[in-house]
């Protein structure tokens, strides 16, 4: 994925980014919603509680996905003087509120198979509970190759998160699949068993996204990012030393700073080894939309670009 130097490109490749997300993020938000309605069908004529948790569950992340359409279309926005670094953080808000909303699912979910623990009711149909857990299984799946895949791409650690959370979710569709096996072998407390079962799991799973999505707002960065940029920085020709590196992410992109030592003392050449130090810093990280060095020459002082 070649980078120019231009800045107009960096724009380019981040509003590209954008509508991929975006994209992503509507057709997620549909699968999601298409499953939901098949299992909240299958839940009025068999009364599983298991079957409810899961689709509480799934219209919960249907619904993530309209906090997430909104944060990538204030990404595009351009930097205003208030906020100079532009409007991406809103991706890292948008996580913050998928994890409000899938705990509220979680507690949900308990409190109807708690109920269900101490008020047994028959179940019926269970043959379309198990299809329902199995299209359930396969909605999310699907879901979270595609938004793991695209979350990749672009950067984005809320997608990717969303991605992650979507796979285990499927997981759990599968635990509908086994209570009501359980259920048909003659243990009929199954069914509220699994529904709790799937409440921890959910709360397993925000764990960490919590950590990631923190992570973010806490301007953490990938150790591995730091690294690769220290090594194109190095392979530019004239630059002797790396240091002081300084990532960020805000939204799905990159920002940055980092300090070079550079071979010869002229003004002139120091700054053409920090233009073609640039280059290689951002044909290996298609992400990055602006990054600062400052040149150091042996015997000057730091001059900034």
């Amino acid at each position: 994925m070649p980078h120019s130097h231009d800045a107009a490109d960096s724009i380019d490749d981040a509003l590209e980014a954008s509508t991929q997300g975006i994209r992503a993020v509507k057709i997620s938000l549909f699968i999601l919603l298409g499953t939901t309605v098949l299992q909240l069908a299958v839940v009025l004529v068999s009364g599983s509680v298991a079957l409810l948790a899961d689709t509480i569950h799934n219209f919960s992340d249907a619904l993530t996905a309209i906090p997430l359409w909104i944060a990538f279309i204030l990404g595009r926005r351009i930097a205003s003087r208030r906020y100079t670094y532009g409007y991406g953080r809103a991706e890292d808000l948008a996580g913050l509120f998928i994890v409000g909303v899938v705990a509220l699912s979680a507690v949900v979910a308990a409190w109807q198979s708690i109920d269900r623990l101490f008020n047994p009711a028959p179940l019926h149909n269970l043959w379309w509970v198990l299809a329902a857990g199995l299209i359930g299984f396969a909605g999310n799946e699907l879901v979270a190759v595609y938004r793991i895949r695209v979350g990749q791409q672009i950067g984005s650690a809320a997608l990717v998160a969303d991605g992650v959370h979507a796979r285990i979710d499927g997981f759990t569709s599968l635990a509908v699949v086994a209570g009501a096996l359980g259920v048909m072998l003659g243990f009929p407390l199954a069914d509220p068993i699994v529904g709790l079962l799937i409440s921890a799991a959910i709360i397993v799973l925000l764990s960490g996204t919590v950590r990631s999505i923190g992570r973010r707002l806490m301007d953490g960065i990938e150790p591995e990012l730091v690294d690769r940029a220290r090594s194109a920085l190095a392979e530019a020709p004239g630059v002797v030393e790396v240091s002081g590196i300084r990532l960020r992410w805000v939204g799905h992109r990159l920002r940055g700073e980092a300090r070079v030592v550079v071979a010869d003392t002229l003004l002139s050449a120091a700054g053409l080894v920090a233009n073609e130090a640039e280059r290689h810093l951002q044909r290996a990280m298609p992400n990055l939309d602006h990054f600062t060095i400052q040149t150091v020459a042996a015997g000057s002082q730091p001059g900034q670009r």
